[in-house]
């Protein structure tokens, strides 16, 4: 009952918050040009600043190096999980649009706004370092191989533009991954930057910035919300797998390497593999709406996507808690 009760309290916050996006829009206290202003705000300045701050205050270079078997599951899952999404892309012939989202609902999640609290409660302080590990994985998958394939599948974009042009560097190294970057620069120059006194200034405006994320990510996905409809919300063929991969796929994929890796010999903590799966199981990406407006893409389906994950999470939660307890 505690697995399901935390589950319920953290989708009950979100959906309070995507209902404020939602009333405000159809009542007109939000114009048309407010959407884009949140996306560029959060985009632009919010996640960059949040991504940047919390590498800093969660990781240390040598939190890293322990900790590696973490990123060796991880970034074992993460790539195996490309793999099945475009392969599915292809047998089901997901149109142009939907493509970007569809894949990275297989294989990066929310760890931040929703896995991280959940983490917290479930499992305590004692599996933070692991959720860290987890945490640098989706974020480096998240805004390389992620933002850069929302890019991609811009429908608005001819196939000859696309391969003439080549790389577009302002979109492979989106804002949110530079941030990342030079936080990680900062742990390998191993500069005190959040410990110097006199600059606490400027972590207590990185930290304020970074702190709209959560609120305005999900603001953001009840004024799509708003303006698509109630109707927006439906289980489609393209929905549906998207959340068998979300919800099945991606922690199946990650427990099959941890047992893998126990069989050849490689011990596991308990409490590690556990904090794994429940994070390769949490719902998609609150900011795909805003990826996929970005990308000229299906905001609709992104919405949608996001949002049903979002609410059946909170019956994902205790069937994986019973199914992971004998990895204790």
């Amino acid at each position: 009952m505690t697995a399901l009760s935390t589950s319920i309290q953290s989708v009950l916050t979100i959906v309070l918050l995507i209902v404020v996006g939602y009333v405000l829009r159809r009542q007109g206290r939000f114009d048309d040009q407010f959407g884009k202003t949140i996306s560029d705000l959060l985009m632009k300045i919010a996640l960059p600043a949040s991504i940047f701050i919390s590498v800093l205050q969660c990781l240390t270079l040598d939190k890293l190096v322990s900790l590696s078997s973490g990123l060796v599951y991880g970034f074992g899952a993460v790539i195996l999980g490309y793999l099945i999404a475009f392969l599915l892309v292809w047998l089901l012939k997901v149109r142009p649009g939907r493509r970007g989202t569809f894949i990275n609902m297989f294989v990066n999640a929310n760890t931040i706004f929703i896995g991280l609290p959940l983490n917290l409660a479930l499992f305590g302080d004692k599996a933070v370092p692991y959720f860290l590990m987890y945490y640098v994985v989706n974020t480096v998958s998240t805004w390389t191989v992620g933002a850069f394939i929302m890019a991609w599948d811009d429908p608005t974009q001819k196939k000859s533009e696309k391969s003439s042009t080549g790389f577009n560097w302002k979109k492979l190294l989106p804002a949110p991954l530079v941030g990342f970057l030079v936080a990680l620069v900062f742990l390998l120059l191993k500069i005190p930057f959040i410990h110097v006194g006199w600059l606490s200034f400027a972590v207590n405006a990185l930290d304020y910035v970074g702190s709209l994320v959560t609120p305005l990510s999900l603001i953001y996905i009840g004024i799509i919300l708003a303006d698509a409809g109630l109707k927006a919300i439906r289980f489609d063929r393209d929905t549906i797998v998207a959340l068998i991969g979300r919800f099945v796929i991606a922690p199946a994929l990650i427990a099959g390497l941890i047992l893998l890796g126990m069989h050849a010999g490689f011990n596991v903590p308990g409490l590690e593999a556990q904090t794994l799966i429940i994070q390769a199981a949490a719902p998609g990406l609150a900011v795909l709406p805003i990826l996929a407006t970005e990308a000229h893409a299906d905001v609709e389906y992104a919405t949608n996507v996001v949002t049903t994950s979002t609410v059946l999470f909170v019956v994902v939660v205790p069937i994986l808690m019973m199914l992971v307890q004998g990895l204790a």
